[in-house]
């Protein structure tokens, strides 16, 4: 059996009732994602993260595919929102991706095929017998579990209504690609590349009925989301100036 960990997760394990997991205290932020400079979308939270953050669509295969991504930072390896306590900013929406760790739901390969089925895995490092108990003596699930399994299972859902999201907006051949260049007041311009947008004219260019899909489905007012969180860009930039400066160029990966 074939686990292939998410995005920033190191190595995962199908969980047990027997693990114990050392869970995040005090709201501090796993190093994990003290540098990601992107955080996974899912379908409910772009309407919530557009106020916070730049919500971008980012490609492996040159537009074929898509996920939707939040910006968080500008320069590889630093997240603005990490605040000086090790928390993320308390002022800012925390994304689902970060409020689910160690865990998280993933397909397995068996023999070389994917199987259908997700099964809750676990961040093996996070596994120690100083870690808190999920299950009581009788193999019941614990209250912590409970509300972990629930974020788990409907962000996981919500996880696949982005996917379905995404396949309509590139068989509409609404995506473009786009490069963010700044110029800070101090240090050298920089350019964040790899990521793809709507383009708007394109929408417009759309007819009636494909249209009405699009509101339908609620597919059309996250787009509008999307748009209009591209101006937080600004707002990632003045995080980066109260923070020491890295010069050079930046570049999304998924």
């Amino acid at each position: 059996m074939d686990i292939t960990p998410p995005y920033g997760y190191q190595e995962v394990v199908p969980l047990t009732k027997d693990h114990r997991v050392v869970l995040p205290v005090d709201g501090k932020l796993p190093p994990v994602f003290h540098g990601m400079m992107v955080i996974p979308m899912s379908y409910t939270e772009i309407s919530l993260a557009c106020h916070d953050y730049p919500v971008v669509f980012v490609s492996g295969d040159q537009g074929k595919t898509a996920v939707a991504m939040a910006v968080v930072g500008l320069e590889q390896q630093k997240n603005l929102f990490v605040s000086p306590d090790a928390t993320w900013d308390r002022g800012a929406y925390v994304p689902a991706y970060v409020r689910r760790y160690p865990f998280c739901m993933t397909r397995v390969n068996v023999s070389g095929t994917e199987q259908p089925e997700r099964i809750a895995c676990v961040e093996k490092r996070a596994i120690s017998s100083k870690g808190d108990a999920l299950y009581d003596a009788k193999g019941e699930p614990l209250p912590v579990w409970e509300n972990i399994r629930k974020l788990l299972f409907e962000f996981e859902g919500d996880l696949a209504r982005t996917e379905a999201m995404c396949k309509i907006i590139i068989e509409l051949g609404l995506l473009e690609p786009f490069n963010m260049q700044a110029k800070p007041n101090e240090g050298e311009p920089f350019t964040l590349s790899g990521m793809y947008r709507v383009n708007e004219q394109k929408i417009n260019g759309l007819s009636s009925d494909k249209l009405k899909e699009l509101v339908q489905n609620g597919v059309l007012p996250r787009i509008y989301a999307h748009l209009m969180s591209l101006s937080n860009f600004a707002r990632l930039m003045t995080r980066r100036a109260n923070q020491p400066k890295v010069a050079g160029k930046a570049g999304v990966k998924a």
